[in-house]
C-alpha cells in the first residue's frame, strides 16, 4: 500500500509496522507539503499584495520574525544531529523530511525579513534574539551531542514545536496577509512534527513507565525557557498581558498527554 491523499484512506486503521511505513515515508511527506507550497516559493503567493507597516509596527514584526528563526535553526540543527542517533530507518526518514522542513521555515522567515526591508537577516537575528530561547537551544542540541534521544526528540519535537505551533497560530490570526500565508504553511509542517514526538515517545514510554519520571524532569528544568519565550514574543507582538492568551496552553496539553506533569 502507499500513501494516499485521497478521503478513503485512514493511516490510523493501519498496524503499528504499516502505520510507521505510511506516514513516515517521503511520499507521504511530499502529498502533506505539497497542497500549501505549490505556487509559494518563499511562503506566500507572490501576487498577494503586501501591507505598508508602520515603523513600530515594522519594528515589532522583525523582532518577533527574529526569534522565529532562532526556533527554527535550533530545530534545523537538531532534527540533523537526530538523524544519526535514530534507532530505526522508519524515523531517520522522517527526520530527514524534517530537515527540509526545517530548512524551509528558515529560509521564508529569512525572506520576509528581505521584504521588510532587513539588510543584513542573519545579523539582525544574532542582535535581537531572545536569550531565553538561546538559553533553550543551548540545551537541545546539547541533548543531540550526547546523544539522548528521548531528551532531544521531547526537547525538540513536543516541547519546541509544541511552543511554535502556539505562537504561529496566533501570531497567524493577527498578521499581514503576507506573513499570515507564510505562517500557514509553516503550522502545516509543525503539526507534523509534534505528532512524531508524540507518537514515539508515546511507544516508549508505554514501555518504560520509568521513562517519564526523567522526562518530567528535563520538562521542569525547561518550562521556564519555554514559558519564558512566550511572554518576550507575545511583547514583541505589541500585545499587553491584559490581551496575551492563555500562555502555554497547548504546550502544557501536548506534555500532558504523554502523562508529563510534575
Amino acid at each position: 500500500m502507499t500513501a494516499d491523499a485521497s478521503p478513503a484512506f485512514e493511516p490510523h486503521q493501519l498496524d503499528e509496522e504499516e502505520f510507521l511505513r505510511e506516514v513516515h515515508s517521503f511520499s507521504f511527506w511530499f502529498e502533506a507539503v505539497e497542497g500549501y507550497l505549490e505556487g509559494r516559493p518563499y511562503g506566500a503567493d507572490p501576487e498577494l499584495a503586501d501591507e505598508p507597516l508602520d515603523g513600530d509596527d515594522r519594528d515589532r514584526l522583525i523582532t518577533t520574525l527574529c526569534n522565529y528563526c532562532v526556533g527554527e535553526v535550533t530545530a534545523l540543527d537538531a532534527s540533523s544531529g537526530l538523524v544519526r542517533l535514530a534507532p530505526n530507518h522508519h524515523s531517520r526518514i522522517f527526520l530527514a523530511t524534517q530537515v527540509a522542513d526545517e530548512a524551509r521555515h528558515v529560509e521564508v522567515f529569512l525572506r520576509r525579513l528581505d521584504d521588510l526591508g532587513v539588510l543584513d537577516g542573519e545579523a539582525e537575528v544574532r542582535a535581537r534574539a531572545n536569550p531565553r530561547l538561546e538559553e533553550f537551544r543551548r540545551r537541545v542540541l546539547e541533548m543531540v551531542d550526547r546523544g539522548d534521544w528521548e531528551a532531544a526528540v521531547f526537547a525538540q519535537n513536543v516541547l519546541l514545536e509544541s511552543m511554535e505551533d502556539t505562537v504561529f497560530r496566533f501570531h497567524a490570526s493577527i498578521a499581514d496577509p503576507v506573513t499570515r500565508q507564510v505562517l500557514e504553511g509553516v503550522i502545516a509542517d509543525e503539526r507534523r512534527h509534534l505528532g512524531f514526538g508524540e507518537n514515539d515517545l508515546g511507544r516508549r514510554l508505554a514501555r518504560d513507565p520509568a521513562g517519564r519520571e526523567r522526562l518530567a524532569t528535563i520538562r521542569a528544568e525547561l518550562d521556564p525557557l519555554v514559558l519564558g519565550s512566550f511572554d518576550g514574543v507575545y511583547r514583541d507582538l505589541g500585545l499587553s498581558r491584559a490581551d496575551q492568551p492563555s500562555l502555554g496552553r497547548d504546550y502544557l496539553a501536548a506534555v500532558e498527554r504523554l502523562g508529563l506533569t510534575t
